[in-house]
């Protein structure tokens, strides 16, 4: 897997390919508007010198790691891939269709990767012609910084497709993976939507103020970010997305988006990516 494609040069698709480059392979990065493509490659950059001022990487190691992403407009550039992941929003019939045209345009070797966190795998499987080497490949943002990536097999995955996927992400990228069913919310959403559900239910129904949950939960629990500021990092249209995929699979009512996550979404109101969510952030 020496030639990637990851198609989506948003939040998760940058950080992906800035994972990749860094580890040695060559990325091409598919976005359909120009305008963000530019801001993909400037996302990617700003990453790249954080972490040379961190002493993560050295100046010339992230200069190397830039000259290895390309970035395009056409989903041609993709065709040469050994692996490519999508990420691209989490909507069910943009993402099948998706697979329906790589699967067209990819050699019968290549392997399609989602980084999907809520949609079935097996549903963009049956819509290719290789469901034995589609997988979810699920990183966690920042993906350059957090060192998790989530396995997914789908009941059509083969055992070749998921050995292959689960060295790249651990020889070659140096991650550290878990393997879960093809389950909405997979393993760590599954456990951490309700949380952040009822962060959010607590917030509406004005038991606490947003930054009283926040500091409760990283000055009273040890953790690193308080859920408000987790779901405003993570995206309020992902986690709304994410909270509704599992309702409708197990119809728990835990899981059932609050209608203040709704209405924010509805408001544009997204968290970190659009300035403002249950926090304001400059832009």
């Amino acid at each position: 897997m020496h030639r990637i494609a990851v198609i989506g040069g948003g939040t998760m698709g940058a950080g992906i390919a800035e994972v990749c480059a860094r580890a040695g392979s060559r990325v091409v990065v598919v976005e359909a508007a120009p305008d963000v493509i530019e801001r993909c490659r400037a996302r990617i950059d700003t990453s790249l010198q954080r972490a040379v001022r961190a002493d993560r990487i050295t100046a010339a190691e992230a200069a190397a790691a830039l000259s290895r992403i390309d970035l395009a407009t056409d989903l041609g550039a993709a065709a040469e891939a050994d692996l490519v992941i999508e990420a691209v929003p989490e909507v069910e019939e943009l993402k099948l269709d998706l697979f329906r045209r790589l699967d067209a345009l990819l050699g019968p070797d290549a392997i399609l990767a989602s980084n999907t966190s809520s949609i079935p795998l097996v549903k963009m499987a049956s819509v290719t012609g290789r469901p034995d080497r589609v997988v979810g490949v699920h990183f966690f943002n920042p993906a350059p910084v957090l060192p998790l990536v989530e396995i997914v097999a789908s009941l059509l995955t083969s055992d070749d497709t998921l050995l292959a996927v689960t060295d790249f992400a651990e020889k070659r990228l140096g991650k550290t993976t878990i393997r879960s069913q093809d389950r909405a919310g997979f393993i760590v959403n599954a456990l951490l939507i309700p949380y952040l559900l009822s962060a959010i239910r607590m917030l509406e129904s004005g038991f606490a103020s947003a930054k009283d949950i926040d500091a409760g939960m990283v000055q009273g629990c040890a953790h690193p970010q308080g859920p408000l500021a987790l779901a405003d990092l993570i995206g309020l249209d992902t986690t709304a997305a994410v909270a509704q995929s599992m309702y409708e699979e197990f119809k728990e009512p835990l899981y059932a988006p609050p209608p203040l996550l709704l209405r924010m979404v509805d408001a544009g109101l997204l968290g970190r990516k659009t300035g403002r969510g249950f926090f304001p952030y400059p832009r």
